[in-house]
């Protein structure tokens, strides 16, 4: 059994065995009173990692940990813990999310691309038209008592975005839009994911070229150089080239499914085994997918592997190779990773896929792609491509510094006009104005982050400093 706590969260995470949680003795060799262990049986979440192992979250109850004081019932537990996944976010952190979240849609606007903001909770049909089924199993899905219809609450707002540009705005030629709010994930995307991120991303329709590729790309990075984040290197690829090469092969739909786990396995050998009927040419190119992964060698070489690919794959290449080349004279220091066989997003994507990583994360921190197919499940097909990222970790993970507003100014609780006109005016210079309630003394504006005070002289209140 291991007992461990994630970083800013008061949960304790617990792994085990199912041995060892079927064992009254193991809990007991452990150090849990039997009441301890009657009041975790109320509280723990489990979630299967593997077969015989678990993993549980927990409160800290009265009686934790072993030893303290207290009979470890929790029946006050469900009063104040959070579900798994979910998480409140306190001063000061809370207002270095708000700042970066204005840097960043700031940063947004300076490139052309407009705020929108998408209802949290739709109707259930409406949330998930041309998301896919992934996004079903992410939402959470509630009935509304008013119309009797299934609703869900969003877990990406980028198809909430997409309806407003093909359904809404109706706009003919390119349209840029941004957006940022929460998300709720039924399913975290790992382990120890948080299933209320702070979606923020940035979308361009109405254009398919590979400059729109570009632009967002860019826009990512960008957002990314803003936060300070460092040692970025960012994934590429490209799910046409893939689609193409299964179509002509004319694959049933198992069969591609099966070749698509497989690829994203790099389990050459069942690649092999799905290709074997396949005619020799197609069944080599498809099997090349595995390999072709690696720095920018990895495209020319893709040109020779490749080079009797159908039509659509070697123009799939084509803007890979555009885009790629165009990174590399705006960002020349950037790490660059190509891989063919990744198919992030295949059944939603329809063109370039990228994902931007950094060292010690085990999963993307910004990411996105061409889906130019979403706009047809709103009654009008428009190009789309964009990317997302999660505020929170874009704070978490940035080095930029973040100066949030320091000291204030205390006023006495008082009832002269002259002083309120002075709070007024100081408050609309941008000054930080706390006010006294009854009862409280200036002793108490040290905890309100208080350097000055309003002191009265004469008929005027002067700004002074705080007495020490």
């Amino acid at each position: 059994m291991c007992i461990m706590r994630q970083p800013g969260n008061s949960r304790l995470f617990c792994v085990c065995t199912v041995d060892w949680l079927q064992s009254g003795r193991s809990w007991q060799a452990a150090g849990f009173s039997r009441e301890v262990v009657r009041g975790l049986s109320r509280a723990f979440v489990v979630r299967v990692i593997r077969p015989t192992t678990f993993c549980f979250t927990l409160g800290r109850p009265q009686g934790w940990p072993p030893g303290s004081q207290g009979n470890g019932v929790m029946a006050t537990v469900d009063r104040w813990l959070l579900p798994d996944g979910i998480e409140e976010v306190l001063p000061p952190e809370a207002a270095r999310i708000e700042v970066a979240r204005r840097q960043v849609l700031d940063l947004f606007q300076s490139w052309g691309y407009e705020f929108v903001v998408t209802p949290h909770i739709e109707y259930l049909e409406s949330l998930l038209t041309g998301a896919g089924s992934d996004l079903d199993l992410r939402t959470f899905k509630v009935i509304d008592p008013q119309s009797g219809r299934q609703m869900g609450f969003r877990a990406d707002i980028t198809p909430q975005v997409a309806r407003i540009d093909a359904h809404t705005l109706k706009r003919e030629g390119p349209n840029r839009l941004c957006y940022a709010g929460s998300v709720l994930h039924a399913q975290p995307r790992a382990l120890s994911s948080s299933r209320s991120p702070i979606q923020l991303g940035a979308e361009l329709y109405g254009d398919a070229s590979p400059s729109s590729d570009v632009e967002v790309i860019s826009l990512m990075l960008a957002m990314l150089q803003l936060a300070e984040v460092p040692d970025v290197h960012m994934d590429l690829g490209h799910v046409g080239i893939y689609r193409g090469l299964a179509r002509a092969a004319g694959l049933s739909g198992e069969v591609e499914q099966q070749l698509f786990d497989a690829l994203q396995r790099k389990a050459i050998d069942e690649v092999i085994a799905l290709t074997a009927d396949l005619p020799q040419e197609l069944a080599s190119m498809l099997r090349a997918l595995v390999d072709l992964c690696g720095g920018r060698e990895v495209l020319d070489a893709a040109r020779d592997r490749l080079a009797g690919a159908p039509a659509p794959v070697l123009a799939a290449l084509d803007d890979l190779l555009a885009i790629a080349d165009r990174l590399a004279i705006r960002f020349p220091q950037l790490p660059l990773y190509f891989d063919l066989g990744e198919l992030r997003g295949y059944h939603y994507h329809t063109g370039v896929v990228f994902a931007v990583f950094v060292p010690g994360v085990g999963q993307s921190i910004a990411q996105g792609g061409r889906y130019d197919d979403i706009g047809a499940d709103f009654g009008r097909a428009r190009p789309a491509t964009g990317f997302s990222t999660d505020l929170k970790t874009l704070v978490t993970l940035g080095q930029a510094e973040i100066v949030l507003p320091s000291g204030g100014i205390w006023v006495p609780d008082s009832t002269d006009a002259a002083l309120w006109q002075r709070v007024c005016q100081l408050r609309s210079e941008g000054q930080r104005v706390v006010q006294a309630l009854p009862g409280q003394q200036v002793s108490a504006a040290r905890e309100a982050d208080c350097d000055r005070q309003l002191i009265q002289h004469g008929e005027h209140w002067q700004v002074m400093p705080l007495a020490s």
